[in-house]
């Protein structure tokens, strides 16, 4: 990995930890409701989509503080659909990240709360931050509500378990994960871009080239299900196969799911050039997460 680009994600891994713990810790809520949050919050997790946010925010303001409310509800929204993901009546996982899921560290119901819980304070995170005029507060809880519900990532929820045991097109697959994945890169990326001051057209830009980037950590998500490390990826491979859940692997073979890959890598960076973003760690990201091994 790029020095500059591994210095960075780790210097906003620890801003977005800070963050969430500031906000956590004199939370009064249920105890066993706060550790159940806490739990899934800080099981490993890397923390990409709210880093994207922060990459794209740098494009064009340095005033950090300012999106740092936003960036944690993202990875708190992020973190709940991971836990309803693993659920029994969703993909039944024993593992997160190399350690049990929140319904098989505490039970079902917390699972289901925490989830809950975390889902609806993020957008009371954002409504209480006082570095937001109230119009910027209103559009980015419009937008986080627009890409985390019905008609962005819940929708690629569905659409993907509606998919299960029966063979999706290529067409279908790009759809399922443009709004399952795509969407939360999508926010990050607008949100970032927004609040930095980002003119429309280069926030359109910007649009095109998440939608390739969401498309490219799915991707490589079904190569690393088949030629992944479990010790690294922290979970079983082969899960998707044993779901039979539909892939790029499955549907393309390998070697062309990888070269389908590398075409999204290719239009991801056309479109960060149109948007006069070739420089920002935005284009290092796009490579991480075409080569991540986790």
């Amino acid at each position: 990995m790029h020095q500059g680009l591994k210095e960075f994600i780790s210097e906003n891994r620890e801003l977005i930890q800070s963050e969430l713990n500031k906000h956590l810790a004199n939370l009064d809520i249920p105890v066993r409701l706060k550790e159940s949050m806490i739990y899934s919050l800080e099981a490993g997790g890397k923390r990409l989509r709210p880093v994207i946010l922060m990459a794209s925010f740098r494009n064009y303001d340095h005033e950090i503080n300012r999106v740092l409310p936003t960036a944690a509800a993202l990875e708190m929204i992020h973190t709940y659909s991971l836990v309803h993901d693993d659920l029994p009546a969703m993909d039944d996982d024993d593992v997160r990240r190399g350690m049990p899921t929140n319904h098989k560290k505490f039970d079902e119901a917390t699972a289901i709360l925490a989830g809950d819980a975390l889902l609806t304070y993020s957008f009371e995170l954002i409504s209480n931050d006082a570095l937001l005029t109230d119009s910027e507060k209103v559009r980015i809880v419009q937008i986080l509500a627009e890409a985390s519900g019905p008609k962005g990532m819940v929708a690629g929820q569905i659409l993907d378990m509606e998919a299960e045991k029966k063979d999706a097109t290529l067409e279908e697959l790009e759809t399922i994960h443009t709004l399952k994945t795509g969407e939360l890169f999508r926010f990050a990326i607008r949100a970032g871009a927004y609040l930095g001051g980002a003119q429309d057209k280069q926030i359109r830009h910007l649009d095109q080239f998440s939608r390739y980037l969401g498309l490219i950590f799915q991707v490589q998500d079904d190569i690393l299900d088949v030629t992944g490390d479990p010790d690294i990826i922290g979970k079983p491979v082969g899960s998707d196969v044993s779901n039979e859940k539909n892939t790029y692997v499955k549907l393309l073979g390998l070697d062309r799911a990888v070269q389908k890959k590398n075409d999204y890598v290719d239009k991801a960076k056309k479109a960060l050039r149109e948007a006069g973003a070739e420089t920002s760690h935005l284009m290092s990201l796009t490579d991480y997460f075409s080569n991540r091994e986790r």
